[in-house]
C-alpha cells in the first residue's frame, strides 16, 4: 500500500495499469474481460469516494485492488442456492428442499440434461410425441388409474383440474377441509383462481353425506374431498369417506375428485408410522381424479401428479393451462426413476432417501449421535457442552402433522463466560457458526439449546470433515 497527501487521486492506478498486472490474466480467463473491467471500475469509484472524504487514506496497489476484485467476483459467482445438512429433525423440510432424490434419479437428470432426448418425440413412429408418455404407463400401473398427467406442483394440479372440470360452476367442499398450507396457499383461493365457485357444506368438525346431497344442483360440477394433510380435527367429529362421496357423485352423474396433498404409494402402517391414505385406495374408493405431490411422501422431485379416468385426464391435458404448468425433461427423468423403485416393494424403502429416513431405526440413529457427540464437543471447546439426547422427529411438509417419530440427536448448550454475553446471545453465536460452515449445519432450537437431530444424516463425515473450520 502507498499513501500521499498531495493530490492522492492521481496516485490511484488506472484501469489499464491494473489489467497489465500479472494477477489480471487468470481473472480475465475465469470471469471475462468485460466483467473484470466493470468490477475494477466499481472498485476505483469506491476508492475515489473514500479519498475525497479522507485524503490520507492508503491507496491500494494494482495487486491489492485485483485481490479485492477477485473476492467480489468469486462471491457473485457462488450463487445463493447451496446444499446444507438438514439436522432439524423434519425429514421433508419445505424450506430445505423437501425430498432428497436417489442416485438413480440424479444420474438420469444428468443424462437427459447433457444431450438431446425424445421428450416429445415418438422414436417408433418418427412423429411428435407426448411428454406425459414417459410416466403415464408407470403411474397407471402403480395406482390402478387409467391415465395420468404431470404438472409442476400439487397446487397447479388442483388448479388445472378445477379449471378444466368446474370453471363457472359450483364445487361443494366440507368446511373442515378448507385447508391452508405453507406460503398461504388456501383451497378457497385456488378454487376462486380456477374460475369455479366454492360451496361450503357441513361444519368445521362435522359434515354428513346429506350436506353434500343438499348442495347438488344443476350448477354443480363435481364433488371434491380434500385430505387435511397438515392438521387434524379431533373430538366430536364426522366426515364422509371417499367411497360414499364417490357413490353420491356418480348417482348424480358427477365426477368425484380427491386432493390427497402429500400422496403416498405405500402403506406406512407396517413400517411403524401412522397410516396415511394411499393413491391406490383413493382410486379403489371410486375417485375419478386424484391429485398429489411428487416431492413429499412419494420421495421424488417437485411435481403435481394427476391420475384418473382416461376421459377426464384427456380433458385436463387439453386445457391450454396445461402447457403453462407442464414440467421439464429433468423432472420427468427424475420422477420416472423414483416411481420405478415402487415396482419392488422389498427395496423401495432402502432405495428412496425420504422413506429410508422416515423408517430409520432408533438404534442406528443413536449410534450416529454417540459417534458425533465427542467430536462436536472438541469442536465447540469451552463455548458449550454437548449431550446425546432422545428427541422427536417430524415427517414435515404437512404430512401426518401430529405424528412424531422417536429419534436421537446432540444437544449443544452454551456456557456463560466473562464476556458479558447472555445465554441467548451465546446460543445465537453458536447457531451462526454452524450455519457459516462450508456445508451449513441447520438444526433446531429447543429448551434454550441447539439440537442436531441426526435422523437424516447418512454420512457422519459430512459433519466431521468440516468441523476444524468451525468459526468459534
Amino acid at each position: 500500500m502507498s499513501s500521499g497527501k498531495s493530490n492522492p487521486l492521481a496516485r490511484i492506478p488506472g484501469v489499464d495499469t491494473i489489467l497489465g498486472a500479472d494477477e489480471a490474466a487468470p481473472l480475465i480467463a475465469k470471469y471475462g474481460h468485460t466483467k473484470l473491467v466493470q468490477c475494477i471500475r466499481d472498485q476505483l469509484s469506491t476508492i475515489r469516494a473514500g479519498l475525497q472524504r479522507t485524503p490520507d487514506s492508503p491507496i491500494p496497489t494494482a495487486s491489492d485492488l485485483l485481490a479485492e476484485v477477485e473476492n467480489t467476483l468469486s462471491h457473485l459467482n457462488q450463487g445463493s442456492l447451496q446444499t446444507v445438512l438438514n439436522l432439524t429433525g423434519t425429514v421433508i423440510h419445505t424450506n430445505l428442499g423437501r425430498s432428497q432424490l436417489p442416485q438413480a434419479a440424479i444420474d438420469q437428470i444428468s443424462a437427459v440434461a447433457a444431450a438431446a432426448s425424445n421428450l416429445e418425440y415418438d422414436i417408433s413412429s418418427g412423429k411428435r410425441g407426448d411428454r406425459d408418455s414417459h410416466t403415464e404407463q408407470l403411474l397407471a400401473e402403480l395406482t390402478g388409474a387409467e391415465a395420468a398427467t404431470i404438472v409442476n406442483n400439487n397446487a397447479a394440479a388442483v388448479l388445472l383440474v378445477l379449471n378444466t372440470l368446474a370453471r363457472n360452476k359450483q364445487v361443494p367442499v366440507s368446511r373442515g377441509e378448507l385447508v391452508e398450507i405453507g406460503g398461504s396457499f388456501r383451497i378457497p383461493d385456488i378454487m376462486s383462481g380456477s374460475g369455479c365457485t366454492l360451496v361450503e357444506v357441513g361444519t368445521t368438525n362435522r359434515t354428513h353425506l346429506v350436506d353434500y346431497q343438499n348442495a347438488i344442483n344443476t350448477e354443480t360440477a363435481m364433488l371434491m374431498k380434500v385430505h387435511t394433510s397438515n392438521y387434524e380435527i379431533q373430538g366430536f367429529t364426522k366426515s364422509v369417506d371417499e367411497a360414499a362421496l364417490a357413490s353420491l357423485a356418480h348417482e348424480n352423474n358427477l365426477p368425484f375428485v380427491t386432493d390427497l396433498g402429500s400422496g403416498t404409494l405405500i402403506d406406512f402402517g407396517p413400517h411403524g408410522l401412522p397410516p396415511e391414505p394411499t393413491v391406490q385406495q383413493a382410486v379403489t374408493n371410486g375417485a375419478d381424479i386424484v391429485t398429489f405431490s411428487g416431492d413429499k411422501l412419494l420421495g421424488g422431485p417437485q411435481a403435481g401428479i394427476i391420475v384418473g379416468t382416461k376421459e377426464l385426464v384427456n380433458r385436463i391435458k387439453s386445457n391450454p393451462l396445461k402447457r403453462a404448468l407442464r414440467v421439464d425433461k429433468m423432472t420427468i427423468a427424475a420422477l420416472f426413476e423414483v416411481l420405478k423403485q415402487y415396482r419392488n416393494p422389498e427395496t423401495v424403502i432402502s432405495n428412496l432417501p425420504t422413506l429410508r429416513h422416515l423408517t430409520r431405526s432408533q438404534a442406528d440413529i443413536k449410534k450416529t449421535a454417540e459417534h458425533l457427540k465427542p467430536i462436536l464437543q472438541s469442536a465447540v471447546g469451552t463455548c458449550a457442552t454437548t449431550e446425546t439426547v432422545e428427541c422427536q422427529s417430524q415427517i414435515g411438509s404437512g404430512s401426518l402433522p401430529t405424528a412424531l417419530i422417536p429419534s436421537w440427536g446432540i444437544k449443544i448448550c452454551p456456557v456463560l463466560s466473562d464476556s458479558g454475553s447472555s445465554h441467548e446471545q451465546l446460543l445465537q453465536q453458536i447457531i451462526v457458526a454452524f450455519r457459516n460452515l462450508p456445508l451449513p449445519m441447520i438444526g433446531r432450537v429447543q429448551d434454550s439449546a441447539l439440537i442436531f437431530d441426526v435422523r437424516t444424516l447418512d454420512d457422519a463425515s459430512a459433519v466431521t470433515d468440516q468441523l476444524p473450520l468451525l468459526p468459534l
